[in-house]
């Protein structure tokens, strides 16, 4: 990549309602499979509220689309691994080829508390 062309870091940030995450996810019962995969949906069964991880993930998908500067969110492009202080983040698809094409890679941090998620990624 040219100097000139060379990417500046990037951030983007989402917050979201958990309540309303939790609506949905009643109220639809595939949506969960549409937006999550197995190691996100398996992680968060395993919390006490996986509603509340699942907001965060969310948020974090959300985040990392606006980093990139995606025309929109492909939920399963964006795959949030594991939790805690060892959260990291896997792109698929548009989102890989995005991050590819940029040269770069992707940081994440999530955060929630009882009514609200929120996470950040930003791409350096």
């Amino acid at each position: 990549m040219h100097p000139d062309q060379r990417v500046k870091p990037a951030v983007g940030l989402d917050l979201l309602e958990i309540e309303r995450m939790e609506r949905a996810l009643e109220r639809r019962p595939g949506l969960a499979r549409r937006l999550f995969t197995e190691g996100e949906l398996a992680y968060a069964n395993s919390r006490a509220r996986p509603g509340e991880h699942l907001a965060a993930r969310f948020c974090a998908k959300e985040a990392v689309t606006k980093a990139l500067g995606l025309p929109a969110m492909e939920p399963r492009d964006v795959e949030v691994l594991a939790g805690g202080a060892d959260v990291g983040v896997r792109l698929h698809g548009a989102a890989l080829a995005r991050a590819q094409e940029l040269g770069v890679e992707v940081a994440i941090s999530m955060t929630h508390s009882r009514g609200l998620a929120g996470a950040v990624a930003v791409i350096k």
